[in-house]
């Protein structure tokens, strides 16, 4: 019973994940679907430049919400079928990870989906709160220093990863869980990394 619930749970997690809340939140502000300006990206900072700053911070945080709530449900639901903490906290991770796989491969866009960054912090705001703020702390420095989401989003996945390791020991899931978010950030930024090579990346 608790392996079966536990994978309906990862599907709805996945479902949830796959939520395209940049497009339906700039079509509802602008009238614009954001895969068609800027940079194509579904996410918060192509949502705010192409549909405002409002726009913006509600795609991140409910692109965070969709990771957060489905983790949050999974435990309780899974403690009250009889599953023990660790086992109830494992398949949150679970959750947790498949939501952030909907938003990099959602099925309702044809797999075609963001980079992450939000969906990674409403899992790591679950799993590891305090490295999460540390991360959206160093993301805002660093974008307050260069204008370039870019390099906000990859100093503070970088700096929560390496918090995560810190607190929690190799020996846990979350670290690794913290670690497979990251690379995946990073492969899905590849091109950003390339225009910042090259010194042409996008401001916002």
């Amino acid at each position: 019973m608790i392996v079966a619930v536990g994978l309906l749970l990862l599907a709805a997690g996945y479902l949830a994940g796959s939520i395209p809340f940049g497009v339906l939140v700039a079509r509802r502000a602008a009238g614009v679907d954001p895969r068609s300006v800027g940079s194509g990206n579904i996410g918060a900072s192509n949502v705010t430049r192409s549909a405002g700053k409002a726009a913006g911070a509600a795609t991140l945080a409910l692109d965070a919400a969709k990771a957060a709530v489905p983790m949050l449900l999974a435990r309780p639901i899974l403690e009250a079928l009889g599953a023990s903490p660790a086992a109830a906290g494992t398949w949150s991770v679970g959750v947790g990870l498949a939501a952030f796989a909907g938003h990099l491969w959602p099925v309702w866009l044809r797999f075609q989906g963001g980079k992450g960054v939000a969906t990674a912090l409403g899992v790591f705001l679950v799993l590891a709160p305090v490295q999460a703020l540390l991360g959206g702390a160093a993301f805002a420095l660093a974008y307050g220093a260069t204008r370039i989401a870019a390099v906000g989003s990859l100093t503070g996945v970088a700096v929560c990863t390496i918090g995560t390791f810190l607190v929690h020991g190799a020996g846990s899931a979350v670290s690794w869980a913290g670690l497979v978010v990251a690379a995946l950030i990073g492969w899905r930024h590849r091109g950003n990394l390339q225009r910042l090579l090259r010194g042409t990346e996008n401001k916002v």
